[in-house]
């Protein structure tokens, strides 16, 4: 089965590629592979300290995902796996698309402010030619209808 892998963060954008990547595994008769990254610069604090730090950093993902998961579940019918990954996030994205192959098509939010896409979206689109896998990019702003017509 084909995977739309989705990036989860605390993005505003992140919502509308959940939507996305739900619905046309929907349609498609694919699944949906949620990544999140932690970010390792995090944590250069005690050993003990660290840790208290990653593992409230999964709790939180987690939480997270199960809200977007519960709407997958309810409303597309489709039912999200997770993955968490601690490093850089372009470079786990890029590590998660190499270890599995069943991964086909990479969902991205982008930033609707006038700083740009976002840093994802941004670093991702230069290797956009030498990627695996083709890369959707769903504007931050769309309407819940449209992303609809559109999948």
């Amino acid at each position: 089965m084909r995977k739309f892998l989705v990036v989860l963060d605390d993005s505003r954008e992140c919502l509308n590629a959940m939507r996305f990547a739900a619905m046309r595994a929907a349609h498609t008769g694919g699944g949906v592979q949620i990544l999140s990254v932690i970010a390792t610069d995090d944590f250069n604090h005690w050993a003990g300290v660290g840790e208290i730090m990653r593992h409230e950093a999964r709790e939180r993902i987690e939480v997270h995902f199960e809200v977007f998961a519960k709407w997958m579940r309810d409303k597309q019918g489709v039912n999200p796996e997770l993955v968490i990954r601690e490093g850089e996030v372009v470079t786990e994205i890029m590590a998660q698309i190499r270890e599995d192959a069943s991964i086909g098509v990479l969902v991205l939010g982008a930033g609707t402010d006038n700083k740009g896409p976002g840093p994802i979206v941004t670093q991702l689109t230069r290797q956009a030619g030498s990627l695996p896998i083709p890369i959707t990019i769903v504007p931050g702003d769309m309407s819940k209808e449209r992303l609809e017509q559109i999948t």
